[in-house]
């Protein structure tokens, strides 16, 4: 039985009274966990609270209440623990793919020829040969994606964190780039959480999808989905998961709707 990586034990969380707005809750007493080699989506409406959980988890906030685990350890200091990838790229336009890739590897006081090492050791499996020395502004969204998510991997860390990262690309290449990142989740068997407003796309991806709906949150509505792996793009037709679909859209409509 696989180990959990991240846990949430009885975690609270409010935001304070602002000018003209009372405090909000946004978490309230909530309990999960995530096991290790994972692959979870998230999906609701915006305001629900699922930057916020982000937050919490990469230690930019700390919970009013409760503790948060990575990898059974409570890690109250969480800060550079955990890889995350954000909806936008943020590559530095000044330095090439080779350095903005090496980036993280660079915060954490490795040398930069050796960190430049390691990350050409990579370079072929994430389909970045021959554009190291180009800047972001030389290559596609879909390739600076790439060298985000490889980015995120060299943190070091077994969870990872993806914020809608694929919103911003056209229709074709988000599939190409899911299936990509299935191929590299596979490979590389870290915990994923990922965000995404796309229901094809958490039914594709998913083991479990997380639904959040309006806040404050006690606990998740949580789906399993019921397709094996490895996966193909087609297999999202199959009856079961087209009826899975319709079933967590309804869910998505009456627990936003009023």
């Amino acid at each position: 039985m696989s180990k959990p990586a991240l846990q949430f034990e009885k975690i609270s969380f409010t935001y304070p009274p602002s000018k003209g707005s009372d405090e909000k809750v946004i978490f309230d007493n909530l309990d999960f966990q995530v096991n290790t080699g994972e692959f979870v989506c998230i999906i609701g409406p915006s305001g629900s609270g699922k930057t916020t959980l982000f937050k919490l988890v990469t230690g930019l906030m700390q919970p009013t209440i409760g503790s948060i685990l990575l990898n059974g350890e409570n890690e109250e200091k969480r800060l550079g623990k955990v890889g995350y990838m954000p909806q936008q790229d943020l590559l530095m336009p000044w330095r090439t793919i080779m350095d903005n890739a090496a980036l993280p590897l660079e915060i954490k006081g490795i040398p930069k020829k050796e960190a430049q090492t390691q990350v050409r050791q990579l370079l072929d499996e994430f389909g970045l040969t021959g554009v190291e020395n180009k800047y972001p502004s030389d290559l596609s969204g879909g390739m600076r994606q790439r060298v985000s998510f490889l980015r995120t991997v060299l943190s070091g860390s077994n969870v990872l964190l993806l914020d809608e990262p694929f919103s911003s690309l056209d229709a074709i290449t988000r599939l190409n780039m899911q299936e990509w990142l299935l191929n590299q989740w596979e490979k590389y068997k870290s915990t994923v959480l990922f965000i995404t407003h796309d229901v094809d796309e958490a039914l594709f991806l998913a083991d479990r999808v997380f639904v959040f709906t309006e806040a404050p949150i006690q606990q998740f509505y949580e789906l399993k989905v019921p397709l094996e792996r490895p996966r193909q793009l087609k297999d999202i037709h199959k009856t079961k998961v087209i009826e899975l679909k319709e079933y967590l859209i309804d869910q998505l409509r009456s627990r936003v709707l009023p």
